[in-house]
């Protein structure tokens, strides 16, 4: 059984609004001590492989949607626009195969691959493994000139060229990216941020396309590595009239946020788990709140992958893409790794 996002992961100020630390993130909190510990330790003790090709990691410090699936996607093409043939590895979280295999649109479902890899298979070549230095070894071998990474920041088995650690850089209504600073499961933390930071060749703040600048301290806390910024903007206009939204990702609440700002006619928004499947009666629901309003289903690229077939001409899906703010730095970031 797959749970949500925990809401108050994100929200820095949470003890000072509440009165208190909440008891069930007092009872994680020596928990979260372990993990980190764990992490350090694996990362500290591991050789890291080296294929023979360059590998960028799009990686990030906390659990939970950040973007990175966008990211990747528009790194690649970054890299092709400079004449690179950029070939993609992802865990394949929610897929059944280990790999290392190549996934294949027309014969591979997101039960086999997981739905990001299906996503970004219809423009690039998409490897899937769960052992990374394997599935990094096979795309090498099948003539990548650089390997873009999929998460992994914390998983030490393979040699990095380039390390971009991917923030949430929205700060509005009592989000803050890294919550109060905690370690899973105590909050949102993969690792301590300065731990995580000093691995990192650069930090990319991701913004919305409605949030005008990244909040001071939000810069002042990343200083260190190459700073970059980037918007998640649509990649096309949300569906015309009244429609009922639902995700299954990280932050769903940044899905509802995201197509009111692009003018879409939300009358409801359902949220799920990231990666959750959803069965006949999950999207029955979802069908008869539809109707209840006369609105459409909208959801997003990444859980339209994961609907039946039957359902996927139901729903539409909705696209964004990340736009570099100063492509000019990114490709000053790629050219100090030989890219």
């Amino acid at each position: 059984m797959k749970l949500s996002t925990p809401r108050w992961w994100y929200e820095r100020d949470v003890a000072a609004r509440r009165g208190g630390m909440p008891l069930l993130r007092a009872l994680l909190t020596p928990i979260s001590w372990i993990w980190a510990a764990v992490t350090a330790r694996r990362i500290a003790r591991t050789i890291p492989v080296d294929v023979g090709a360059p590998v960028i990691c799009v990686g990030n410090l906390t659990v939970g949607g950040t973007g990175k699936t966008p990211v990747v996607r528009a790194l690649a093409e970054r890299l092709a626009a400079r004449g690179k043939a950029a070939h993609l590895l992802s865990r394949g979280y929610g897929g059944r195969l280990e790999g290392p295999v190549r996934v294949d649109p027309a014969i591979h479902t997101a039960a086999d691959v997981g739905d990001e890899p299906l996503m970004l298979a219809r423009d690039f070549p998409v490897w899937v493994a769960r052992d990374r230095a394997a599935g990094t070894l096979a795309a090498a071998q099948a003539g990548a000139e650089v390997i873009v990474m999929d998460d992994g920041h914390q998983n030490p088995s393979v040699k990095k060229t380039l390390s971009l650690v991917v923030v949430d850089g929205e700060t509005r209504d009592h989000d803050w990216p890294f919550g109060d600073g905690r370690v899973f499961p105590a909050g949102p933390m993969r690792e301590p941020l300065a731990v995580g930071l000093a691995r990192a060749d650069a930090v990319l703040v991701l913004l919305p396309a409605d949030l005008p600048s990244v909040d001071a301290g939000l810069a002042q806390l990343l200083k260190g590595p190459v700073p970059l910024t980037a918007r998640l903007e649509p990649a096309a206009p949300p569906p015309k009239g009244p429609q009922v939204g639902f995700a299954g990702v990280g932050k769903p609440w940044k899905v509802e946020r995201a197509l009111q700002a692009a003018g879409c006619e939300l009358a409801d928004f359902a949220p799920f788990p990231d990666h959750g499947a959803y069965n006949a009666a999950t999207l029955k629901r979802l069908a008869d709140r539809a109707a209840v309003f006369g609105a459409g289903l909208v959801t997003t690229e990444k859980d339209w992958a994961r609907l039946p077939a039957d359902w996927q001409a139901r729903v539409t899906p909705w696209p964004v893409k990340t736009v570099f703010e100063d492509v000019a730095a990114l490709d000053a970031l790629l050219e100090s790794a030989g890219l």
